[in-house]
């Protein structure tokens, strides 16, 4: 166990090794089982944090605002729009003056090609912890909620375990493609086997995907994108299928929206789950397009995991919090 994360930042989801995330999974099921205990666990009293939005949110603003409570501190909500960063409080500034009024500053900054600049801008100006609630190209504390829920639903070694990250069509907006790559990054550390699958024009960074090669073969795993959707879902054992835009086959909005609706038939449905493992489980950061990217007898069917999932963004985001702001 690495137990001194002390004043460290979490912005990519490589920032802390193996062991650090093993210690990290280790904190939040203790966290879980003493909030289910009613165990008070105030390891962060009078410690506050800033929470800067500039990209809107349901679960990470109260899964973040709910822990720190738990934890004895308190937060800070920041929309961006009603600070003067529009009217030149830089990186820097926030970095610097945030980092003296606060214990901790967490950041959501997903426009592409800008957000996780920015953070890292800000991180390097700051004398606290910065934490990353999802930038453009990394959403670590999603994935370690995933990883979380993966080993309560699968057991803690999963080699010969195979999880599919599969794009699934959305109506809505082009969504950033941080989860995705996340995901490929963090999993092959932890004996997973990887399946990527996504229509041509959805590939990710691919410098992500040649880390994600890369862990793999550090971790003897396997690593294989597909453009296929029930090519990826064969012998699954974890379905991870969401949306993501086109970011990096064009950065026009109405291009890319004209890209996404050509694979309308690329819906996560019973017919697609039963291509997997008798036991699969479906996963999703949520929010989704019902029956358009996931149909409901999936989303709330027996194999849907997305609740329990969605309950450990509190207590990884608190296990790291309470790791790094003590």
């Amino acid at each position: 166990m690495q137990t001194f994360l002390h004043g460290r930042d979490l912005i990519g989801d490589l920032d802390f090794s193996k062991e650090e995330v093993e210690t990290v999974l280790d904190v939040a099921w203790d966290l879980k089982r003493k909030r289910a205990l009613n165990e008070p666990h105030a390891y962060l009293r009078d410690k506050v944090l800033a929470m800067l939005f500039f990209f809107s949110s349901t679960r990470t603003r109260g899964s973040f605002e709910a822990g720190i409570s738990q934890l004895g501190g308190h937060a800070g909500f920041i929309e961006s729009k009603s600070t003067q960063i529009a009217h030149g409080d830089t990186p820097k500034e926030i970095g610097e003056i945030f980092g003296r009024y606060y214990d901790g500053i967490a950041i959501r900054h997903c426009d592409w090609e800008v957000g996780n600049a920015y953070i890292n801008a800000v991180a390097e100006a700051s004398r606290v912890p910065v934490l990353n609630m999802q930038c453009d190209i990394y959403h670590p504390f999603q994935c370690l909620a995933d990883l979380m829920t993966i080993m309560e639903k699968k057991g803690r070694d999963l080699r010969k375990k195979k999880i599919v990250v599969s794009w699934a069509y959305a109506a809505s907006y082009l969504k950033p493609i941080s989860v995705p790559q996340s995901l490929i990054l963090q999993m092959p550390r932890f004996g997973l086997d990887v399946t990527l699958s996504y229509p041509e024009e959805f590939r990710l960074m691919p410098e992500i995907e040649q880390q994600a090669r890369d862990e793999a073969k550090k971790s003897g795993t396997s690593f294989e994108i597909v453009h296929d959707m029930d090519e990826g879902m064969k012998d699954a054992d974890i379905i991870y299928a969401k949306s993501w835009g086109p970011l990096l086959t064009t950065a026009d909005g109405a291009e890319g929206k004209r890209i996404q609706d050509s694979y309308k038939s690329w819906l996560m449905d019973e017919r697609r789950l039963a291509l997997a493992k008798e036991d699969a489980i479906y996963m999703h950061p949520l929010p989704a397009d019902r029956n358009i990217e996931v149909t409901d007898a999936v989303l709330d069917g027996a194999h849907s995991v997305v609740f329990d999932e969605a309950e450990n963004r509190l207590h990884a985001q608190k296990a790291v919090m309470a790791l790094t702001m003590s």
